[in-house]
């Protein structure tokens, strides 16, 4: 015999002021967030239920995203560094990192910092791409094939390298360490 649960109560709640902040408490708690993330949340709730505040719903949106930031639980500039940071170790590019900042709605003004970082560290991405990919360097073979060489280029460019970068981490031979180090110390760049 089958067991089947009661199917979910699909009436929507009713959600006030004081519920909407607890929510907020509860996912800046949780998560590292940005303000337009929060707001997309909170706004995402109250669709979700049924709104009983005084005041209008996204009022009450902005409101508490501004009590979040002055008790210092959202700070954008920060979030970026972070999330570039973050980005940039696991072997991603710049071009990615300007995206991902854009979708969390960071303005140009909180990101400076965080793209230069990116821009600095582009290199070290990029090999760290590599070499978790195992291309260029890092392959047990060479790339002879050139539909191979083109999707290993194309992964680059969906990572967020420039075509350049790409193309001069990729020429270095499987295991060839010095012309490795000779990119690092910048001698393979333009």
């Amino acid at each position: 015999m089958a067991n089947r649960r009661a199917p979910p109560d699909r009436s929507k709640r009713p959600l006030g002021a004081a519920r909407l902040d607890e929510l907020a408490l509860a996912y800046v708690a949780r998560f590292a967030t940005s303000r337009a993330k929060l707001t997309r949340y909170l706004s995402r709730k109250i669709r979700e239920s049924e709104w009983t505040g005084e005041v209008d719903a996204v009022v009450a949106c902005e409101a508490v995203a501004d009590r979040m930031e002055r008790l210092q639980f959202l700070d954008d500039r920060q979030y970026a560094v972070m999330r570039a940071g973050a980005m940039t170790r696991r072997g991603l590019g710049v071009r990615r990192v300007k995206a991902q900042l854009y979708v969390d709605g960071i303005a140009s003004e909180d990101s400076g910092e965080a793209i230069e970082s990116a821009e600095a560290s582009a290199l070290a991405s990029a090999v760290g791409f590599a070499r978790r990919r195992r291309f260029g360097p890092f392959a047990t073979r060479p790339a002879d094939d050139p539909k191979l060489r083109e999707r290993q280029i194309a992964a680059f460019l969906r990572a967020g390298h420039s075509m350049a970068l790409a193309r001069r981490i990729l020429a270095i031979a499987p295991g060839d360490e010095a012309a490795l180090a000779a990119l690092d110390d910048g001698a393979g760049l333009d």
